[in-house]
């Protein structure tokens, strides 16, 4: 079983950044496929970045937003800038079983998310 924590959230004017982390506990990490997914309110889940073997990033976001992972510390990061306020939601991360890289939440594990808001 593996536990995902995220951390880094909170507010900020558009503009600014936020570096999400993502720590993962009981399992072996490097073995996953990682993934950030969002949810705004009255909206679907939204892929945002995913990394495994690589990484693949969302449209709207691109240019945007890195996706990086640290196997040593179990974590993985996503550095947000340029944040507009259509970026505010909860943020989740996932774990996926696998070395693979997926933009659909078919992901094993998830975390319990963390909430970014940006103001205009």
């Amino acid at each position: 079983q593996v536990q995902l924590v995220e951390s880094g959230g909170g507010l900020v004017q558009a503009g600014g950044s936020l570096r999400l982390s993502c720590a993962a506990s009981g399992g072996t990490f490097s073995s996953y496929g990682m993934g950030w997914f969002r949810r705004a309110p009255g909206k679907e889940r939204q892929f945002v970045a995913a990394i495994s073997w690589a990484t693949s990033v969302a449209d709207s976001v691109r240019g945007r937003f890195t996706i990086s992972r640290d196997n040593a510390k179990n974590t993985v990061y996503l550095q947000m800038n340029s944040l507009k306020p259509e970026d505010t939601a909860v943020y989740y991360c996932a774990a996926k079983l696998g070395r693979v890289l997926s933009t659909i939440p078919d992901y094993d594990y998830w975390g319990q998310g963390t909430q970014v808001t940006v103001s205009s």
